[in-house]
């Protein structure tokens, strides 16, 4: 079989790729790994279990809660929370493991299982290799050595998670929203609790669009993937602002008073400006991926602000940052992870910030997001080619030199194998959409030509 786990944990349909016997192996699995590995040495182990809303969640979450639990580790149960809720949790509990139920921005039908190490921080790569490779070991049909009588976990409902972090959320903002008109939109996802109460503590005047999940609905027509509503909500409201959430809440993406999107590019560029004349930009480095504008790179750059670019996936993003000490980073889609206050992308956190450097400056969003130019990005997925042939091409290496040549400085050319089908992605930024849309198509044809 291949790879359980992606970018972000293991994510499937629920019942069908991801069943309650997948989740509960993977979970006595993780917890062998962590104990072999040390984690758990010298003092009895505790993970903090929480979910997103979907209905499947509740199944899931049973499984997982078991497998922790006949495995000797004791879970405190946190309910329906954000995934950077459930991260920050771990780490200031001081719990030895994180399990998350989500699949994020997907459909209804699909769930995940996302893990934190000790202190909140995704789990290395090789120790997902290890647990996985130990689940497979024993769903071959060795036995686990389990522990009985006082050794078996205890389970106790935590719910105090909710008010601990919104205390989080509040002890590292700026600046109060007091005068602020904010509309919300909560994907019906995993915070449609947690946000609003937060807006709503930090002195915002909110609306809510999206906040009423009922297990089925969770980003159905709402949310950071569908902003049509946002949109019009902020316009009829007269609001400031809008926010939109995804399901677990680690992505935020804005809109302004104008019913204009504002992408997660152009808040890290407004949250750049605003931690750098906070002092709080460590070595005057933004962190963004291959896909960030090149708008955000320009603005940067003109504003004397590096920035340092990794692959595609906010985990990505994070390796560069622990690795080199910086403080902010994101992704196009929405992922802003604030190192000195979250170890993952943090949509609520990220929504706070933006408002409150609106709240601080008395500027509009639109203004604030003014700083960079966002340049035409057209991108063409070219589907049944080999993908693994686009480094060794040289008629499509001759192709992107021409196209190169012909955007100069103001223009981009990006070929990207899909990670997960046998695609690829031909990404074109100029400043003309034109002229985006004619180069870009061009390249599609040389993929198809040359890889097909």
């Amino acid at each position: 079989m291949g790879r359980l786990f992606g970018t972000d944990g293991v994510r499937g349909e629920a019942n069908a790729d991801l069943t309650a016997e997948l989740a509960l192996g993977l979970s006595v699995a993780a917890a062998h790994v962590l104990a072999e590995a040390g984690t758990f040495a010298g003092h009895r182990p505790t993970a903090v279990v929480g979910r997103d809303p979907r209905a499947s969640g509740e199944f899931l979450e049973a499984a997982v809660v078991a497998g922790l639990a006949s495995a000797g580790v004791d879970v405190l149960r946190v309910g329906v929370l954000p995934t950077p809720a459930v991260a920050y949790l771990t780490g200031a509990l001081g719990a030895d493991l994180g399990v998350m139920l989500s699949a994020s921005h997907n459909a209804m039908p699909d769930n995940g299982i996302k893990f934190f190490a000790r202190g909140g921080h995704k789990l290395a790569d090789e120790l997902e290799v290890r647990i996985e490779n130990l689940y497979e070991q024993h769903r071959g049909g060795e036995a686990w050595d389990r522990p009985t009588g006082a050794g078996v976990g205890r389970v106790t409902d935590y719910d105090e998670g909710f008010d601990k972090y919104i205390a989080h959320l509040m002890g590292v903002l700026p600046n109060r929203l007091d005068g602020l008109k904010v509309v919300l939109d909560e994907a019906h996802g995993a915070a449609s609790r947690v946000s609003p109460e937060a807006f709503a503590r930090a002195g915002a005047e909110i609306v809510t669009i999206g906040a009423e999940p009922d297990g089925l609905n969770i980003n159905d027509g709402y949310g950071s993937t569908h902003m049509e509503r946002l949109r019009a909500a902020v316009v009829e409201h007269g609001a400031d602002l809008g926010v939109a959430h995804d399901g677990d809440a680690d992505r935020c993406l804005a809109v302004d008073h104008r019913g204009e999107e504002v992408d997660g590019d152009q808040i890290l560029a407004v949250l750049a400006l605003a931690m750098r004349e906070a002092g709080q930009l460590r070595k005057n480095t933004v962190v963004g991926t291959v896909m960030s504008n090149l708008g955000f790179k320009l603005a940067m750059e003109g504003e004397g602000i590096d920035v340092v670019q990794t692959g595609v996936g906010d985990r990505y993003v994070l390796e560069s940052m622990k690795e080199h000490g910086y403080a902010l980073g994101g992704e196009q889609s929405g992922h802003v992870i604030v190192l000195d206050h979250a170890t993952t992308g943090d949509g609520t956190l990220t929504g706070l910030m933006l408002a409150a450097r609106v709240a601080a400056t008395g500027r509009r969003l639109a203004d604030l997001a003014g700083c960079m130019d966002r340049l035409p990005q057209i991108l063409i997925n070219v589907p049944d080619v080999d993908k693994s042939r686009v480094g060794t091409s040289a008629e499509l290496a001759a192709a992107v030199a021409d196209a190169e040549r012909e955007l100069g400085a103001t223009g981009r050319v990006l070929l990207r194998p899909s990670g997960t089908e046998p695609l690829v992605r031909v990404m074109v930024e100029a400043a003309d959409i034109e002229q985006a849309k004619a180069v870009a198509g061009r390249l599609a044809d040389v993929v198809k030509s040359a890889l097909g």
